[in-house]
């Protein structure tokens, strides 16, 4: 997670709904920077044998389709966890 945005400290005279945005913001931002590397391990080492300058084709589907899955899996699971919180 990057922390190198400057913040306020706490006790600033910061209003909790500004803080709790900006808690907001920052989990927003390290989620999809998680989401990110994941889809870049898990696509690239399934998807990309030859490393090069450019994809294939074939490299490029490949991708394509990976992170398609691996989107629709985490809404599934998303949506799941969250009914059951109800």
């Amino acid at each position: 997670m990057d922390f190198s945005s400057p913040s306020p400290p706490m006790g600033s005279g910061q209003s909790p709904e500004a803080l709790m945005e900006q808690v907001q913001a920052q989990l927003a931002q390290a989620y999809a920077e998680e989401l990110i590397e994941t889809l870049r391990g898990k696509c690239f080492d399934k998807c990309i044998t030859k490393p090069g300058s450019s994809l294939s084709s074939g490299e490029s589907s490949c991708v394509s389709r990976c992170v398609d899955r691996y989107l629709e899996a985490t809404g599934i699971i998303s949506r799941s966890l969250f009914s059951q919180q109800r």
